[in-house]
């Protein structure tokens, strides 16, 4: 009789298990379609074409999307730019609610390529950009069939990536936007996720998140290493600034989950047109959805 009950626990656990399962490749299939819009870095005819691309996708899902938007003058540059943060709502009466976020727009140019003549170019952003959108789109999919027991908001910002290294003042634009006018209530806590299609995953511990909600990270590594997976890595990585950094100013504990050692240690396509869906994994994709999916349905 024990090995029986033993039999139907384990059944019972790999039940609960696939009762939401994040598709890989589908979540990849979502980051090839952005790159065949091409560069979609603000200003851009690609940015235009991307931002409908998403609002309809998120219509197929949700009646509940917000944009956000805003100017945003760049005066080293003497432009300004026309930027949109996509919120899509889940389960919005219900409070408590998560922000789930990653950036949509692309680095306008590529200063890292080997080739000097193509630097001053815009890049692609396979996993620079589509990976995190990628995998909030599937999870938009997926929420809608399976309703939060609490609210989630998938947020798309915008003009992440247009700044200069020699300062910060114009990355996150998107992120700093919205921390200083929030357009949603109750956000108690946040998830970005960045940079995380690399073929070889490999995710530290952001030390900022680690300071700001040590128990999310927490739970979330533990959800990874239930699952058995490696991308996931319980060791402390470098402190990063990345969108999580305006929601924690805001009050909103928040946790980085990013592959900054994009790609291995071996090559090197950040910021570069190498940036490219070749470069990408859906399961490396897959890790990263199932394991923000467990979390957001409570598993």
């Amino acid at each position: 009789m024990k090995k029986v009950i033993i039999l139907w626990l384990s059944v019972m656990m790999i039940s609960c298990h696939s009762a939401a399962k994040f598709d890989g490749e589908k979540a990849m299939a979502y980051l090839v379609e952005q790159c065949e819009i091409g560069p979609r870095h603000p200003g851009s005819t690609g940015h235009e074409k991307a931002k409908n691309y998403y609002i309809e996708f998120l219509k197929n899902y949700t009646d509940n999307i917000l944009l956000q938007e805003f100017d945003q003058e760049i005066p080293r540059d003497s432009v300004t730019f026309h930027l949109t943060n996509i919120i899509a709502g889940f389960g919005v009466e219900k409070g408590n609610a998560l922000l789930v976020g990653a950036h949509w727009d692309t680095r306008p140019r590529a200063e890292f390529d080997p080739d000097p003549a193509r630097r001053h170019l815009p890049i692609l952003g396979a996993n620079d950009g589509a990976s995190g959108i990628a995998v909030l789109m599937h999870l938009a999919e997926i929420l809608a069939q399976k309703e939060p027991e609490r609210a989630v908001y998938l947020v798309f910002f915008d003009g992440e990536d247009y700044g200069y290294h020699d300062s910060n003042e114009f990355f996150c634009m998107g992120s700093k936007y919205f921390a200083a006018n929030l357009p949603v209530k109750d956000i108690t806590e946040a998830i970005i996720v960045d940079m995380i299609g690399d073929q070889y995953l490999e995710i530290p511990i952001e030390r900022g998140s680690y300071r700001s909600h040590k128990n999310l990270v927490d739970r979330l590594w533990k959800i990874a290493k239930d699952r058995g997976y490696d991308g996931f890595q319980k060791q402390m990585g470098s402190e990063i600034y990345d969108d999580h950094v305006p929601l924690i100013e805001a009050g909103i504990p928040s946790v980085d989950l990013i592959d900054f050692t994009y790609p291995h240690s071996y090559t090197n396509y950040w910021h570069t047109h190498a940036d490219t869906p070749d470069k990408c994994s859906a399961e490396s994709l897959e890790q990263v959805g199932q394991v923000v999916l467990d979390f957001i349905l409570g598993k």
